[in-house]
């Protein structure tokens, strides 16, 4: 790999942990904004990306990452800012084929 393209990819990666960094300090400023007995660290940054600071439970990433019932794929994460892939939704229709060509 050339030197400039290792430059390349080596700021990419460090704008993508920047704002990964600004988006955790953002939920948790907006947190801290509110008062004490309102705080529950997990909500929405202007209206759209999800995020949740509570320590995860294994209920939650049951809920989150593999939920065949849920109709969404792409989920809001278990722990942290933004996105997470609902797995058990995703495979739910290669779930299905396997158990018709079991009968």
């Amino acid at each position: 790999m050339n030197d400039e393209k290792r430059k390349s990819t080596n700021w990419g990666k460090v704008l993508r942990q920047l704002l990964v960094v600004a988006l955790i300090g953002w939920a948790v400023a907006t947190e801290l904004r509110k008062p004490a007995a309102e705080r529950t660290w997990h909500g929405k940054l202007a209206e759209r990306v999800p995020y949740d600071l509570r320590r995860p439970s294994l209920a939650r990433v049951r809920e989150r990452m593999w939920n065949p019932t849920d109709r969404h794929i792409v989920v809001p994460t278990v722990f942290g800012v933004g996105w997470t892939i609902n797995v058990g939704r995703l495979l739910m229709p290669w779930k299905a084929e396997l158990a018709l060509r079991d009968e």
